[in-house]
């Protein structure tokens, strides 16, 4: 029986990937959330066997709860489900490990395919994404700006939040950090990557599927 975590802040959305998931008789749902440091915990604790994972996820976004726990745990296969995809976007998450991508818009036959797929240790692109990566080939270098690879893990959750408009006193109060040691993330983040305002740093997170276009607190 494999044991499958669900990701996704969007309630009606989870309900459904259980209910697939669960039809299965070689599956089991062990776990669902829809926050993204919740989801990190449980992929440590739990160390599911297979992982469905949206990427719009408030706090910690979908990519970066990949990239922190594939480092621990790496034989969870983990199917991306989402509605947002670019060529920045799937690049980083191969990068990060994951073995497949559905998009939300398709028909449910294909999810049921990808999460069968992926589950058995295949790989499984949705039409749209394949279409990406094929792009991506003939393409490599989408942006002049660098990658988040060099980016620490703390400077990546930083910019999500400062994308998401936390000020820099809540940025600290959040991770539980001095608000001079947030400063200084937020300016070795401009350095890193070329960037001169917030404004510069939230289209640059937008564009790397860190967090969608509105999706702020402000």
């Amino acid at each position: 029986m494999k044991r499958v975590l669900i990701i996704e802040d969007q309630t009606a959305i989870r309900e459904m990937v259980a209910e697939i998931v669960n039809s299965d008789p070689t599956m089991e749902v062990i776990a669902e959330t829809g926050d993204g440091q919740a989801a990190y915990q449980m992929c440590i604790e739990l160390k599911p066997d297979f992982v469905i994972l949206d990427i719009m996820l408030p706090g910690l976004n979908g990519a970066e709860v990949l990239r922190r726990f594939s480092k621990h745990l790496r034989n969870i296969r983990v199917l991306v489900f989402s509605g947002y995809q670019n060529p920045h976007l799937v690049r980083e998450l191969l990068q990060a490990g994951a073995h497949g991508f559905v998009e939300k818009a398709a028909p449910l036959a294909e999810l049921k395919k990808g999460i069968d797929i992926v589950a058995n240790g295949g790989s499984y692109f949705g039409p749209e994404v394949a279409q990406l990566l094929r792009e991506a080939v003939v393409n490599p270098k989408t942006s002049s700006r660098p990658g988040l690879d060099i980016l620490t893990a703390r400077e990546r959750e930083i910019l999500q939040l400062i994308a998401e408009s936390y000020s820099t006193k809540e940025v600290a109060q959040k991770l539980s950090i001095s608000v001079k040691t947030a400063e200084n993330h937020r300016t070795n983040l401009m350095k890193k990557l070329d960037l001169h305002d917030v404004a510069g740093l939230t289209r640059y997170a937008i564009q790397h599927g860190i967090i969608e276009s509105g999706n702020t607190t402000a």
